[in-house]
């Protein structure tokens, strides 16, 4: 999904995107106050092993360090774990 295409599906445009990691788009989720855009983390690590000269545990560390955690105020991006059963 572009980012245009999530924009368009939420009705927002607020949204914010981490660079880079438009192939790890999922969706967004609507929390009643704002919208925000939802990132697969293997997605995530497979973005940086492709566009970079990362393996899996160097992109995993990346991802921890200087994006998983960062807060950047109520529309930080959510980051989750697609789980299949």
């Amino acid at each position: 999904m572009s980012r245009d295409d999530l924009v368009l599906l939420a009705g927002d445009d607020q949204l914010l995107f981490a660079d880079g990691l438009d192939g790890a788009i999922i969706g967004y989720f609507d929390n009643g106050e704002v919208k925000v855009v939802v990132y697969c983390i293997s997605k995530c690590i497979c973005c940086l092993m492709e566009d970079s000269d990362m393996d899996e545990d160097e992109a995993d560390e990346f991802l921890q360090f200087n994006t998983f955690d960062a807060y950047v105020g109520p529309r930080t991006p959510l980051f989750i774990e697609q789980r299949w059963t």
